[in-house]
């Protein structure tokens, strides 16, 4: 059941004058490829090496030189501290024996050297340079220095150098850079190569062809926990009704439907697949026995619906859940709320219910906030303070993954 391997992260590369500057533009389609929003920042000396035009066109972003330039004639400033707070991670690749030397010593005299004084981030450096370069006392004392610092060194290799030589120096390849650190930034995660299912949004129940039955859920929660999850490395199938929000990351697959009935049809045939599965959405437990085929009038009078439930997908689930398979459901309740979950988690077999109450200012529907509990199915619970929903998403994960320890 593995997953695509994935890096959704704010890379800020950091490009070198050495030759093997060349290899920029593999990595920069590495990267994006795997998911992350690159911002390329080049010294002075990597321009007569590989073309900014290049980096720029493949990265989606003007790729910056200068602490201050022009621009159209006006004074542009590239603010080095924000760009470093901007990044989840800094690459600098390739790192050249002058740039770690920098580095190692403070030196600050371009807008990539401000950048990294200026990083709080995990810091990673893939050097390339010729073999006796490398091997000199004064790079190994800089790359010593620089590791006791906490930057990360990736490679170099050993391999044919631009000498003509044969010896380490040889800068990473591309693919070998980004999947060394995938494996560093996600690959701890317990949720990293699983597949994860998650439903988020309303349901909406026909009346006829222009009226429905619905309720007030945004999908907020759903679209946090998918976001997250992926950012652990999961594949993730996130199965939405109608609402207004985009999934960003690489590695979420997307499903739009409408109906609980169209719901359940996804989720059910996903369900085998997947290792764990968290449902979000707020479904419609009712909906009308038949949905008239044309717009109905005012002038009709009165209208009755003859209501039927609709199919409880949790339920479903919790019939068909493998050993190894953990199943989070949510509880949205108004009144004896710790009652309900914990019979909610009791009748439908499941692993975790995430408590809602209404009953609690900047939960539930509509809010960008959440204040939830977590029941477990020996009904220990851990009530969490209000948070943004992405927040409560990596607590409710967090959770999961112990779940997982236990399930695997």
């Amino acid at each position: 059941m593995g997953a695509a391997r994935v890096l959704p992260r704010r890379v800020l590369l950091g490009v070198s004058g050495g030759i093997a500057a060349y290899k920029a533009p593999l990595l920069v389609r590495a990267l994006v490829k795997a998911g992350a929003e690159v911002q390329v920042v080049m010294t002075p000396a990597a321009h007569a090496f590989v073309s900014p035009l290049v980096l720029s066109t493949l990265s989606g972003r003007p790729a910056l030189t200068e602490l201050v330039g022009k621009q159209d004639g006006t004074t542009v400033w590239s603010d080095h501290v924000h760009l470093a707070r901007w990044a989840d991670v800094l690459l600098i690749a390739p790192a050249t024996a002058n740039t770690l030397a920098k580095m190692a010593h403070g030196l600050c005299d371009n807008l990539l050297l401000a950048c990294w004084l200026s990083a709080e981030c995990p810091v990673y450096a893939a050097p390339a340079m010729d073999l006796d370069m490398h091997a000199n006392a004064a790079t190994q004392g800089n790359i010593a220095r620089l590791k006791e610092r906490g930057v990360r060194m990736i490679g170099p290799e050993e391999g044919e150098l631009a000498s003509g030589l044969q010896g380490l120096g040889r800068m990473t390849e591309p693919e070998a850079i980004v999947e060394q650190m995938i494996a560093d930034l996600m690959g701890h995660s317990p949720l990293a190569g699983l597949n994860l299912l998650i439903t988020a949004g309303p349901t909406h129940e026909a009346i006829d062809p222009v009226r429905f039955i619905g309720n007030s859920s945004s999908g907020k929660m759903g679209f946090a926990l998918a976001e997250e999850a992926a950012s652990r490395g999961a594949k993730v199938e996130l199965i939405t009704g109608p609402v207004a929000l985009a999934a960003v990351h690489h590695g979420i697959q997307r499903t739009d439907v409408v109906s609980a009935a169209q719901m359940a049809e996804a989720a059910k045939l996903r369900f085998a697949k997947c290792d764990v599965a968290i449902l979000s959405a707020a479904v419609a437990d009712w909906r009308p026995a038949s949905a008239a085929g044309q717009k109905l009038k005012k002038k009709d009078g009165p209208l009755t619906l003859e209501m039927e439930a609709t199919e409880d997908i949790l339920a479903w689930m919790g019939t068909q859940k493998a050993p190894n398979q953990v199943l989070v459901g949510f509880a949205l309740e108004t009144n004896d709320e710790r009652r309900h979950a914990e019979d909610k988690l009791a009748r439908k077999n499941l692993d975790l219910v995430v408590l809602n109450s209404l009953r609690d200012a900047g939960a539930g529907f509509g809010h960008d906030t959440n204040k939830v509990t977590l029941i477990d199915a020996r009904k220990n619970a851990a009530e969490l303070p209000l948070m943004t929903k992405q927040a409560t998403a990596r607590a409710i994960l967090d959770h999961v993954e112990k779940l997982i320890a236990h399930a695997h």
